[in-house]
C-alpha cells in the first residue's frame, strides 16, 4: 500500500468521531486494551503527560512539548485532529512521523483492526504509542481526543495528569451538565498521580476535588497558584490561562527530578511554532487585510476570539464562517457580532452543515451574509471584497481552518 492507500482505508473502513460523529464513540476501553497487549504494551515502555478539557488542550500539549524540548528532551507529542496532514497528530520534537511507519504499522496490523473493528482514533492511539515506545522518547504529551474516562489515550498512567477546563461541547456524549462534563474528563485522573487544573470553576472544582482524594492524587489549581507572568508566541488572548497551567505543570515536573530552567521555560513558551509547528491558533494569514483564522469552535472557544477581534483595529469586518452538523448554534448565536458581513461555508467533510442552511439559521438572527459551494469559494470572496483596512476572520470549525492554512 502506498500512503494515500493507506491514509484512504483508514479514513473511509472505520468509523472516526471528527468526521462522523456518535456512531464513532467507544462506550468502553476493551478495544483499546486489546490492542495494547497485540502490540505487547508499548505505553508502559515510556513516561507521559496527559492532557485533557474543553478548550486549550492542544495549545497546553504543544506548549509543554516545546518546554520540554527546550529543556533537552526526546519529546513525543500526540494531538488531535490534524490540520493538513494525517501525520501531524504524531510527532517527536516537532518531527512528524515518517509516511513509511505509517504505512508499515497498518500493514503489519491490519488483519487484527479488521478482525476487532478498531476504531479510527484506537488505530492511531496504538499507532502513537508504538513509535514513541520504538523511538524510546523520554517523555511523551497525550492529549485527549474526546472526554477522558473513555478516551483511548486513557490506558496510560502518566507523570501528571492536567484539565485544562470545562465547557459545554459534546454534550450529546459526555453530558448536558458542567459538572457530568466535568466527572468525564476527571476520567484521567489516576491514583497517586498529580493533576493540574488549569481553571477554577464553581460547578466543576467538587467534582475535581472528590475524584482526585478518591485517587489519592495531589491537586493542584493553576489559577489559584500566581506565578510571574510569561510570554508565548501562541498571540490568543485565552492562551495567557493556557501558559499559568503549563507553568504550573513544569513546577511539579521539576520536583519529580525533571531538570528544566527558568531560560529554557522561557524560550519553550516563546518557540511553540517553532519547535511543534502548530498551526490554527490566532494563526495571521495575511496583513492588508488583516487576516486571522482560528481553530476555537464552542461557545467558550469563541468568545475569546471574538474579544480579540473587537480590540483589533479595522474599518469592515468580515467572517468566513462554517460549523459541522451536530453544532448548537443556539449556545453560539449571541457571540458572533451582528456589525460584519457574513461568507457562510460548508467544511469538505460528512458532518459539515450545508452552507445554506448555516445561512438560513443565522440571517434569521440578524447576521448578514452570502452562502458559498466551499471554504475556498467563500475566502477567495472575503479577499475580494475586503479592503486594505478591513479585518477577515475565518473560523466556527478546526476543519473550515483546514483548508484555508
Amino acid at each position: 500500500m502506498t500512503y494515500q492507500d493507506t491514509l484512504d482505508w483508514m479514513f473511509s473502513q472505520l468509523p472516526m468521531y471528527q468526521r462522523q460523529g456518535n456512531s464513532a464513540f467507544k462506550k468502553d476501553l476493551s478495544n483499546t486494551l486489546k490492542l495494547s497487549e497485540h502490540l505487547h504494551f508499548p505505553e508502559k515502555k515510556f513516561k507521559s503527560v496527559h492532557v485533557a478539557g474543553t478548550n486549550g488542550k492542544g495549545s497546553t500539549s504543544h506548549m509543554l512539548a516545546s518546554v520540554l524540548q527546550e529543556a533537552g528532551y526526546k519529546v513525543g507529542l500526540y494531538t488531535s485532529p490534524h490540520l493538513k496532514d494525517f501525520r501531524e497528530r504524531i510527532k517527536i520534537n516537532g518531527q512528524v512521523v515518517s509516511k513509511q511507519f505509517v504505512i508499515g504499522f497498518i500493514t503489519r496490523n491490519k488483519s487484527f483492526f479488521e478482525a476487532n473493528t478498531l476504531s479510527f482514533f484506537e488505530m492511531t492511539v496504538g499507532m502513537a504509542f508504538e513509535y514513541f515506545s520504538k523511538q524510546k522518547v523520554d517523555i511523551a504529551v497525550i492529549e485527549v481526543g474526546l472526554g477522558g474516562r473513555l478516551d483511548s489515550t486513557n490506558i496510560i498512567t502518566p507523570e501528571i495528569s492536567v484539565i485544562t477546563n470545562i465547557g459545554f461541547d459534546h454534550m450529546q456524549l459526555l453530558g448536558s451538565t458542567l459538572e457530568a462534563i466535568a466527572k468525564e474528563k476527571a476520567g484521567i485522573i489516576k491514583p497517586s498521580v498529580p493533576v493540574v487544573i488549569g481553571e477554577t470553576q464553581v460547578e466543576t472544582e467538587p467534582v475535581f476535588r472528590a475524584t482526585a482524594q478518591k485517587n489519592r492524587a495531589k491537586i493542584i489549581f493553576a489559577d489559584q497558584n500566581p506565578s510571574e507572568k510569561y510570554s508565548s508566541d501562541l498571540q490568543g488572548y485565552y492562551q495567557l490561562k493556557n501558559i499559568i497551567t503549563v507553568v504550573q505543570t513544569i513546577k511539579e515536573l521539576k520536583k519529580m527530578g525533571y531538570h528544566i530552567s527558568q531560560n529554557q521555560l522561557k524560550r519553550g513558551l516563546l518557540t511553540v511554532k517553532r519547535n511543534t509547528g502548530l498551526m490554527g491558533r490566532w494563526q495571521e494569514l495575511n496583513l492588508n487585510p488583516k487576516v486571522i483564522c482560528d481553530t476555537g469552535h464552542n461557545k467558550e472557544g469563541l468568545t475569546y476570539v471574538m474579544n480579540q477581534i473587537s480590540n483589533e483595529a479595522f474599518e469592515n469586518l468580515h467572517i468566513v464562517f462554517g460549523v459541522v452538523n451536530d453544532k448548537d448554534l443556539n449556545s453560539i448565536i449571541d457571540i458572533l457580532p451582528q456589525k460584519a458581513t457574513y461568507y457562510f461555508c460548508k467544511p469538505d467533510i460528512p458532518r459539515g452543515l450545508d452552507a445554506n442552511i448555516l445561512k438560513q439559521t443565522l440571517t434569521s438572527f440578524g447576521l448578514q451574509g452570502s452562502a458559498y459551494g466551499s471554504v475556498d469559494e467563500a475566502y477567495k470572496a472575503a479577499l475580494a471584497h475586503a479592503k486594505p483596512t478591513d479585518f477577515i476572520f475565518v473560523g466556527g470549525s478546526t476543519f473550515v481552518v483546514a483548508e484555508i492554512i
